[in-house]
């Protein structure tokens, strides 16, 4: 009896009318999910805190203050062109009509960026260091700079300010360092920086500095505070439906345990039969030839 339970479930149909059920549980399990959890919020504010180094750099910090920056949602969809950050949408001071042309007097001797603070080990962080060093032909002068971030190739989304600082001739004592922790409204993916800088006395907008200077600003793994939950934090939150999907998750569940048996049983049965096979006396068929052999000779 059991030999031929085995080879009923051994058989393709019964193997496939049980992968059918299958599917058809998984299927209406998907359908049951709630579909209002997306990774990303299109009204979600976005919110970072920053550290403001003004003097000493990352290595002797010397003058450091705090601010919280707090932004409508992040935008996603259309160009990264500069046009919509504050330097595309001054009036043009140097270039030609439409255009908004860098200085030649300003210049970013360099940037560098150091992530930090990835609570769940996923390669995504929340933190960003950024140093960068302006140089300039006069003595001196007062100036300013806005941070932008784009989420994956997108538009720019300005994300921190600088507050006034001077900069002196070609000296490297005067790097800008600002360490930013993004809370929220930052979804998981690939980030750009886009350093604009500005005159502290009337707004110009001097020169910039992106990933298309240094690739040292491109292909960042952000996400914010939020996202980056470590798993041994995450709570499993168990529903319970009322009414519907019942005789399917019944189905569902029969599905599975009927594979599980057909399997073990299949197992067992095989496993029966390679035993068979490893007997050292000759096969039936072969005992039936040679007693036909016997009766012929008699």
């Amino acid at each position: 009896m059991s030999i031929y339970i085995a080879g009923v479930l051994s058989k393709p149909r019964f193997q496939a009318a049980a992968l059918s059920l299958l599917l058809l549980g998984i299927s209406s399990s998907l359908l049951a999910e709630p579909t209002g959890n997306s990774a990303v919020v299109a009204d979600e504010t976005r919110s970072s805190i920053s550290l403001h180094t003004v003097r000493g750099g990352r290595d002797n910090p010397s003058v450091v203050r705090e601010s919280v920056e707090e932004f409508k949602a992040i935008e996603t969809q259309g160009s990264r062109s500069k046009a919509k950050t504050r330097g595309g949408q001054l009036k043009p001071q140097f270039g030609a009509a439409g255009e908004q042309s860098p200085s030649f007097d300003f210049w970013f001797y360099d940037a560098d960026i150091v992530l930090f603070n990835d609570d769940d080990n996923d390669g995504y962080f929340h933190g960003l260091d950024l140093l960068f060093d302006v140089d300039t032909n006069f003595l001196a002068a007062d100036v300013y700079a806005v941070m932008y971030l784009s989420f994956e190739g997108g538009p720019w989304n300005e994300y921190a300010e600088t507050e006034d600082f001077t900069i002196y001739g070609t000296s490297s004592d005067d790097e800008y360092v600002l360490v930013s922790e993004l809370m929220s409204g930052y979804p998981t993916g690939s980030y750009d920086i886009l350093i604009e800088l500005f005159d502290a006395y009337d707004g110009a907008f001097l020169t910039s500095f992106g990933p298309d200077e240094s690739s040292a600003l491109s292909f960042l793994a952000l996400e914010d505070f939020d996202r980056d939950t470590p798993l041994q934090n995450v709570q499993v939150v168990v529903t319970h439906g009322h009414g519907g999907g019942g005789a399917l998750d019944g189905w569902f569940l029969g599905a599975m345990l009927l594979l599980l048996v057909a399997s073990a049983v299949r197992k067992i049965w095989r496993h029966r039969n390679d035993e068979l096979l490893r007997i050292d006396t000759p096969a039936p068929c072969w005992q039936d030839h040679a007693e036909l052999r016997r009766r012929s000779v008699r």
